[in-house]
């Protein structure tokens, strides 16, 4: 028989020790030690395959039961991850916010062109006393030095606008994180994280638009400022040129429009509201809404308080102060005034490079009074009359302009309706009329007939459609007839009214046709007044005029006005004539609500077509004043009348201004005769001059020669002496006399089939003597 085989496992001799063996010389063998892996390594791998498919932590395991566990992740190894990546982060971001840095940076200059630019000259516009009308210029205020100022104001500024200033570098960390806190939270702009540098920047070299690329370009700026100016001379640029509303660019412009004082006089409350401004000048206007200003200002007084400018009782103080801010004249009328005087003002001195004074012939308290009443007018009057707009022009009798109000409200609406607007005058152009007529020999004795009237295919109207029959033309220019100014025109010839009118100083385009006796041609009103001025100073020809003197801040005369008008341009006896008619009108005529106690005044009301402009232009021997009332569209009135709206307006300011002023009578003495205590025989002065004795016979004027012993020439100034030749027919038992222009009727002298009158001697007109040129 053979062997049994046994079947028990071989065991392999190993070198390991027993769990109770001791390796005291290190000299155990192990699987790794193995050519081949051993059935126990092989167990072990797939055990960890195993355990790294049924989760993460899990330790392979061998034969012995052994494994091993990861080390725990403390928070320190949390902090140095987070800060690794952070870093990483960071300098991703730097790289990022440089490459953005540099792109809209390349949109600027290169650096070494950078220059803080000139700031703009200041046009300073004071009146005749000296005191301030407006600052104009493209900064709109003076300079001032940081150290002409009270500490207090410049502290405001800081308080309210950029607490950190002199600490930051012209960007502030801490004021960004605070305002993108802010932004977060509200989901909307809530704070402003600009700082005065970056304020600065945008003023001096950017635009307000609030676009990515001007912020950083703002902030690249602003770190140039810095770098490049003292905080102090950066404080200094800004509150010279930051805006204040109404206005006002810089810190004395904003306290001379407020409070009516420079900025080095203005108080620590008034400080604290001028600061309060800057964040939305409109709203926080005093002149705006008083309460929201205070509230304003005592945030800013605590605000100094806690930033240590100011201690709790000066605090205490400052908030206990009532603040009284300075208004405007009504409707802003003195920037009115500004504007015209910076029109003009290129005309004088060209390019100025430095700030200017400008003196003006305003005053003030006139101007004051003249805004008042056309503000009162418009307020009582306006819906009554369906009329929005009006303008006034005052003037002393030399044409020095004391008021003008170019509209109703200046911030509503910057056009100058006293100097650019062009309107019909209406009746208010007839004084130029009757002055050509009166220079062809009528006198205010001189009798026409009020009747309807055709001139070609024209046929003016009365306002009231109602006929006087004959009238004196003191009568007809009182009562503002249009009947009688046409047949006036038609004698003279519209060619000679044109030339009166601006040899009086309307310097507009006139039609010389038929109808410029009624204010057909459109002048404005500045112009206009200018043209009754002769009436008022003895017949003189005027240029108005605002500028009276133009100098630097040194005192150094850029302009000074010398000299005055044209010389005469109204004879005297046409001068007192005129005048003795025109105050007619004020005491029984068409502008009887104009009159002025204790004054004599003339003057004359205007109505254009369709009751669209309603005029009065009036004098005194102290002043000579204009007032037109309508509408920008020339939309047509509420039947507003130059002797109802514009000549109550009218009155209302000239009794103002005319208190306590010595009354004077206006030039001229001309003493009126009654026409109806003439002989019918007599020498009546109303002879047209140029038709001398002579013309008996020829072309039938007089029809049949003079009558026995009426005297040569003589021109009867009511009806015909008893005897005299037919062929004129006699209506409803009264003589008709030879003023009804028209086909197939007697013809006045003048017309066709007379000879024309001999033109008298004049002098030469106003614009060619004005320039030399005669």
């Amino acid at each position: 028989m053979g062997r049994e085989r046994n079947t028990e496992e071989r065991i392999e001799p190993v070198l390991e020790p027993t769990p109770d063996d001791t390796d005291e010389f290190g000299l155990r063998v192990t699987d790794a030690d193995r050519a081949s892996p051993s059935r126990a390594q092989r167990s072990r791998k797939a055990a960890s395959s195993r355990g790294s498919s049924k989760g993460r932590g899990k330790a392979a395991r061998g034969k012995s039961g052994r494994g091993r566990s990861r080390k725990p992740v403390t928070f320190g190894a949390y902090l140095r991850r987070i800060a690794y990546w952070g870093a990483i982060a960071c300098i991703w971001g730097f790289v990022a916010l440089g490459g953005i840095v540099a792109y809209f940076g390349a949109e600027l200059p290169r650096i070494t062109s950078w220059t803080v630019p000139d700031r703009p000259p200041n046009v300073r516009i004071v009146s005749a006393d000296g005191e301030l009308i407006a600052n104009r210029g493209d900064t709109g205020g003076e300079a001032v030095r940081l150290a002409d100022l009270p500490n207090y104001l410049p502290q405001a500024i800081v308080a309210a606008e950029d607490r950190r200033f002199y600490s930051h570098f012209g960007l502030d960390p801490i004021g960004m994180t605070r305002a993108l806190i802010a932004v977060a939270r509200a989901g909307a702009a809530v704070q402003g994280a600009s700082t005065i540098t970056q304020q600065l920047a945008r003023h001096l070299f950017l635009t307000q638009e609030k676009t990515v690329e001007r912020k950083i370009q703002e902030a690249i700026l602003a770190v140039w400022l810095e770098a490049r100016y003292s905080k102090d001379e950066i404080l200094e640029m800004y509150l010279n040129r930051v805006y204040f509303g109404a206005g006002a660019y810089g810190v004395d412009a904003a306290a001379r429009r407020y409070f009516g004082k420079p900025a080095a006089s203005v108080t620590l409350t008034e400080a604290a509201m001028l600061a309060g401004l800057l964040p939305a000048p409109s709203r926080y206007a005093p002149t705006v809404n008083r309460e929201v200003a205070e509230e304003r200002a005592q945030l800013v007084v605590s605000l100094m308080l806690r930033d240590g400018y100011i201690t709790e009782r000066e605090a205490s103080l400052a908030m206990s102060v009532e603040v009284t801010p300075r208004r405007e004249m009504a409707g802003g009328s003195g920037r009115y005034v500004a504007d015209w005087v910076m029109d003009l003002l290129p005309g004088f001195v060209g390019r100025y490079g430095e700030d200017i004074i400008v003196d003006t012939t305003i005053d003030l308290g006139i101007q004051a009074e003249a805004a008042a009443a056309v503000e009162a007018g418009l307020a009582q009057h306006g819906a009554e009359y369906d009329v929005s707009q009006a303008a006034l022009v005052a003037m002393d009798p030399n044409g020095a302009v004391k008021a003008l109000v170019g509209g109703r409200d200046y911030s509503e609406s910057q056009f100058n309706r006293a100097v650019t607007a062009e309107r019909q005058p209406g009746s208010a152009f007839k004084p130029f009329v009757y002055l050509a007529a009166l220079e062809a020999g009528l006198t205010p004795e001189t009798v026409r007939v009020d009747a309807p009237v055709t001139i070609g295919n024209w046929s003016p109207e009365n306002y009231t459609e109602q006929y006087r029959g004959p009238v004196t033309l003191m009568t007809a220019l009182s009562n503002s007839l249009n009947t009688v100014a046409a047949q006036l025109a038609h004698e003279v010839g519209p060619a000679r009214v044109v030339e009166v009118a601006h040899r009086l100083g309307i310097a507009s385009d006139l039609a010389p046709n038929p109808s410029i006796a009624l204010g057909t041609s459109e002048v404005n009103l500045l112009e206009l007044t200018g043209a009754f001025a002769p009436f008022a100073n003895g017949g003189n020809g005027v240029i108005p005029h605002v500028i009276r003197r133009i100098r630097t801040v040194d005192g150094d005369v850029l302009y000074e006005r010398r000299g005055s008008g044209s010389g005469q341009v109204i004879w005297p006896e046409q001068l007192g004539m005129m005048n003795y008619m025109l105050r007619q009108t004020l005491e029984s005529g068409t502008a009887q609500r104009a009159t002025i106690e204790g004054w004599q005044a003339g003057g004359k009301t205007g109505t254009s077509q369709n009751w669209r402009d309603a005029w009065f232009v009036g004098f005194t021997a102290h002043l000579v004043a204009g007032i037109w009332f309508g509408n920008d569209d020339g939309s047509p009135t509420e039947r507003a009348t130059g002797g109802a709206l514009s000549a109550s307006v009218w009155h209302d300011f000239m009794a103002k201004a005319h208190e306590g002023v010595t009354p004077e009578d206006l030039p001229g003495n001309y003493i009126y005769q009654d026409p109806n205590a003439f002989s019918p025989y007599a020498q009546p002065p109303q002879m047209v001059q140029g038709y001398p004795p002579g013309y008996e016979g020829q072309q039938g004027y007089p029809p049949g020669g003079y009558p026995q012993g009426y005297p040569q020439g003589a021109y009867p100034p009511q009806g015909y002496p008893q005897g005299y030749p037919q062929g004129y027919p006699a209506e409803n038992g009264q003589p008709v006399p030879p003023m009804v222009v028209g086909a197939g009727g007697p013809l006045p002298p003048g017309a066709v089939g007379y000879p024309p009158p001999q033109p008298q001697p004049q002098r030469p007109g106003f614009f060619r003597r004005l320039f030399g040129l005669d």
